[in-house]
């Protein structure tokens, strides 16, 4: 179990968020394989536009930024499954089939074998009510790692599950968590062998805790 590595005032983690929206946007939308930069994630978000990248892509991150901006301005609402979907609409707008809805068909996942089983909306319950047993960084980063591999959704899991992680420990006061690039390689193989051990999970949090977690001491 790791410990709570910040703890701002919601305040403070909420002008930290707003600080590093565009680089929290940017590693999202390289952890998708968008060879997107810095400068140019920025000009999207602005309302620009890059010529050189694909309509998909442009979309995928001025998705990020709606839902980025949604969770910030409804730090405060608890965390149901109409507002996991709400996240997922927003990610998934324009991009993924049935947006927002719980996926009802089976998919594979790339760099293994393994296949999710079905969702339903009582597994997913289930998780929330065990998260809300004990709310602090480490169940927070449970919550974002189970959700990743639940696949409620057709696609845009892992962007939808982050960001729920980030409503989650901003609300709180403990950072925010994104995947940089140096990290992304790391990042997936213990999300795969996560997938395929439960027993994984605990390195997968480690990881993210010690490489992936950011804030203000």
């Amino acid at each position: 179990m790791v410990e709570n590595k910040y703890k701002m005032t919601q305040e403070q983690n909420i002008f930290f968020a707003k600080r590093n929206i565009i680089d929290s946007i940017w590693k999202s939308a390289n952890l998708e394989g968008i060879a997107v930069t810095f400068p140019e994630t920025q000009v999207i978000y602005e309302g620009g536009n890059v010529p050189r990248l694909r309509l998909d892509e442009i979309v995928t991150i001025n998705n990020l930024k709606h839902a980025w901006l949604y969770i910030l301005s409804t730090i405060n609402d608890n965390l149901q499954i109409n507002y996991i979907s709400s996240i997922h609409s927003l990610v998934g707008s324009n991009l993924v089939d049935e947006a927002g809805k719980m996926r009802v068909y089976d998919v594979s996942m790339a760099g293994t074998n393994w296949r999710p089983e079905l969702p339903t909306k009582e597994k997913l319950e289930e998780v929330i009510e065990e998260y809300e047993k004990n709310i602090s960084t480490d169940s927070i980063l449970i919550l974002m790692c189970k959700l990743m591999k639940m696949q409620f959704f057709n696609d845009g899991n892992k962007r939808t599950a982050m960001l729920v992680a980030n409503h989650e420990l901003i609300k709180k006061g403990f950072g925010i968590i994104s995947v940089s690039e140096n990290n992304k390689i790391e990042f997936g193989e213990k999300l795969i062998k996560y997938y395929e051990n439960e027993v994984m999970l605990e390195k997968l949090k480690q990881f993210l805790y010690e490489n992936c977690l950011d804030g203000i001491r």
